[in-house]
């Protein structure tokens, strides 16, 4: 009988680094009050950056089981979802630009240590946050048919669907303030809070979603509109968590009654910065729209596969943003604590770590696409198009686990400027032109939609660290 060999003992220093980084771990899911401009840059990611990925993490299991539930009342309603989710681009672009300037502009205070600023401008964000989201709901909910119409949706989308996409765009206000009241939580480094405000948002339209959708229990039937009231809800019942514990003492900063009116010289600054961010974003996102145009003239089987695909990379890459959103948080402290090279061995840090994590997802998605669509569809003519976006679209995961990195570091540093530049060149003038290229002129069909989409992802990166070694987002004033 073979000698057994007794595994080797953890060594002093390996078992000290376990319980330190489980210790690190701990603190920050519970909630952190470390001053992040010192001490260990990584630890100061890991404890910035658990909360984030934790938070971005339900937002994607949300994502793939809501659209899970839709699934099952078909292509087509799947397909309103896939339509309805690009016109909402836009809105998510208009939230995260203007949470981009309160971002940068709080953890620019906070660095500096002025909690007296930092409340300041929390407030006007979220008075101009409010006023964007009555504005869109009062334009937009009405014009729903025309806006499915205008996507190119089918006849059965724009009768059925158009409920869907109103209460969707009448409940804006959930979405806006729920992403400025927790980007005001990352600035100020409390990033365990807008994790908790996540969860519990998402946790209530993971379980009303079935139950309005299918009629379950005491609940109506409602189809694919009580998938949009599921949403709404939980979203609106998010967002006054979170505005509980903005405004409850012993935080970061606390807000008084003195901060409660508005400040023109503070909302002017952060016009400046979230109207650039809104428009940075609003290019991306909107190329969104252009793609699935692309994609819509090839059919509804094109867009509901482009849709079950697109949901499991966002199941992806939204945790990856919690790493970009935390290496953001760090640029803006550091620079507020006038420590820039502090900031930049931090977005290298976070940008490693984010390779790691995204080229992990990107081999599972290659090898085992066809297994992961098919918990969306059996429906071989759907499923195809769902395999290849998600394959060939996973191909530029390492790329864009730097891009992530860089683009929101350039934002944490208030330089909104420069990723809007590249996110105009990459996606404008280089995606779009390239998806109708190769999928149209070229009859590649939604293949070369999805090749277009891979491409740009890689540029986008190889052209923002390029530009972030220049280091001029080191001199911005916030």
């Amino acid at each position: 009988m073979a000698e057994q060999v007794e595994p080797l003992p953890a060594t002093p220093h390996e078992e000290e680094q376990q319980q330190s980084l489980w210790s690190a771990i701990k603190e920050s899911i519970r909630g952190s009050h470390r001053n992040y401009t010192t001490g260990p840059i990584g630890r100061a990611i890991l404890l910035l950056a658990v909360p984030m990925v934790l938070e971005m993490i339900m937002e994607s299991v949300f994502a793939v089981v809501d659209i899970f539930w839709v699934s099952h009342l078909g292509t087509d309603a799947a397909a309103t979802v896939g339509l309805t989710e690009s016109l909402l681009t836009l809105i998510y672009a208009l939230a995260i630009g203007l949470s981009i300037g309160a971002m940068a502009m709080v953890a620019r205070r906070i660095g500096e240590q002025n909690p007296e600023g930092a409340a300041r401008a929390a407030v006007q964000a979220l008075a101009l946050a409010l006023l964007v989201s009555i504005v869109i709901g009062a334009i937009g909910a009405p014009l729903a048919p025309k806006l499915l119409a205008l996507m190119g949706g089918s006849p059965w989308v724009v009768e059925h669907g158009s409920a869907f996409t109103r209460v969707m765009l009448a409940g804006n206000a959930t979405v806006v303030m729920l992403f400025m009241i927790n980007a005001i939580f990352r600035g100020a480094g409390d990033a365990a809070i807008a994790m908790r405000t996540l969860w519990l948002a998402n946790w209530i339209n993971i379980l009303l979603g079935p139950c309005l959708i299918f009629g379950l229990g005491p609940f109506p039937k409602l189809g694919i509109v009580g998938a949009a009231i599921a949403t709404n809800i939980g979203r609106g019942i998010g967002a006054l968590f979170a505005i509980s514990k903005l405004f409850r003492k012993g935080g970061r900063f606390n807000i008084e009654r003195r901060h409660l009116r508005i400040d023109p010289a503070i909302i002017g600054r952060l016009l400046k910065l979230s109207g650039t961010g809104t428009f940075q974003v609003f290019i991306g996102m909107a190329s969104w729209i252009g793609l699935v145009r692309i994609i819509s003239s090839f059919g509804s089987n094109a867009v509901a596969g482009y849709t079950f695909g697109i949901r499991v990379i966002l199941f992806a890459l939204l945790p990856s943003w919690g790493m970009a959103n935390a290496a953001a948080t760090m640029v803006g402290q550091a620079l507020g604590a006038r420590n820039p090279e502090r900031a930049e061995r931090a977005v290298w840090k976070a940008g490693f770590y984010n390779m790691i994590f995204l080229g992990i997802v990107g081999l599972i998605f290659i090898f085992f696409a066809p297994q992961i669509i098919w918990f969306y569809t059996d429906i071989p003519e759907v499923a195809h198009y769902g395999v290849d976006c998600l394959r060939i679209v996973a191909y530029g995961f390492l790329f864009y686990a730097y891009g992530m990195v860089l683009g929101q570091s350039f934002n944490g540093a208030g330089d909104t400027w420069t990723p809007t530049i590249i996110n105009l060149f990459v996606f404008w003038l280089w995606e779009i032109p390239l998806a109708y290229v190769l999928g149209v002129v070229m009859g590649f069909g939604p293949r070369g939609v999805f090749i277009a989409m891979m491409v740009a992802f890689s540029t986008l990166a190889v052209v923002s660290a390029a530009v972030f070694r220049l280091g001029r987002w080191k001199q911005r004033v916030v």
